[in-house]
């Protein structure tokens, strides 16, 4: 966790410098998709964000923090010293989370277009084994339906955040088939899902 000054505000954001040889599948404002990915930085941004280049915002972070390489960068304007940490197995989940405005995914109400408002349920997620393309987006699947039992299971009545955003890291195959499945009754699945919903929890319980 590391801190910098932004017009006068005193702000924080998380880095994982996890150097060559990782992958990286997000909805990242930055750096989003499936590809190699040498950091990821999670930026806490003053609410009511005034930008509406958020992508160039993050990299001017992670400049400042000597970040080189392809990265990864999500922003919220929840409080990231904040966070919660749980390990299952070797899978780590960090979460960021403000659910001041919090609903369900499918609703009546019309989508909108533009720039979104930082995500409020950030959650990064590292696996210690290489997974498959696919795999990877069952990982993401994964992870957010977790995310969805843990506020159930803190009394929300909820999905999420309209802006929420996941990482999934986990080492490159480097040519090999990398493992095939990452769905909550696989091994790796599993322990993605028990590490989320453990850090969702203790992130939304002071808040339901």
């Amino acid at each position: 966790m590391l801190a910098r000054q932004e017009d006068g505000a005193g702000l924080h954001h998380l880095v994982w410098r996890l150097g060559p040889g990782w992958r990286v599948c997000s909805s990242a404002v930055l750096g989003g998709g499936i590809g190699p990915r040498h950091w990821i930085l999670n930026a806490q941004v003053p609410g009511g964000y005034p930008r509406l280049d958020p992508d160039r915002h993050l990299a001017e972070i992670a400049a400042a923090e000597a970040l080189d390489g392809p990265g990864a960068g999500l922003m919220t304007a929840a409080d990231v010293t904040a966070y919660t940490l749980a390990d299952d197995g070797g899978v780590t989940a960090t979460v960021t989370s403000g659910l001041g405005v919090r609903g369900w995914a499918a609703a009546p109400a019309e989508g909108a277009d533009g720039v979104p408002l930082p995500g409020t349920v950030n959650i990064v997620a590292v696996l210690p084994v290489a997974l498959s393309d696919a795999a990877l987006v069952n990982a993401v699947a994964t992870a957010t339906e977790a995310k969805v039992q843990a506020l159930l299971d803190a009394g929300l009545d909820c999905s999420g955040t309209p802006t929420d955003a996941v990482c999934v890291a986990a080492p490159d195959p480097a040519g090999r088939p990398g493992e095939p499945f990452a769905g909550p009754r696989s091994r790796w699945g599993a322990r993605l899902a028990r590490a989320v919903h453990h850090a969702v929890l203790e992130s939304a319980l002071p808040q339901s």
